[in-house]
């Protein structure tokens, strides 16, 4: 159980790295130089699959971390 984990740690790890960059969005807030920051923009394609992926290996790493504090 516990390779299972470590394995999906570094799979969650690499994802979230893949990830476009939204914190330099977020930094222009204080310069006001992004109007469209809070704009509702759907993520597309890849950006799509990477965010349903995370959202994936984020529950099971809490899923599975949670059944090895049981056991």
């Amino acid at each position: 159980m516990e390779t299972i984990l470590l394995i999906v740690s570094v799979l969650l790890i690499a994802i979230v790295l893949l990830q476009s960059g939204k914190a330099s969005d977020a930094s222009q807030i204080i310069s006001g130089g992004n109007t469209e920051l809070f704009a509702n923009q759907k993520e597309r394609g890849s950006e799509l699959v990477i965010s349903r992926l995370t959202l994936f290996l984020g529950l099971a790493f809490f899923v599975l971390s949670f059944l090895i504090y049981i056991s």
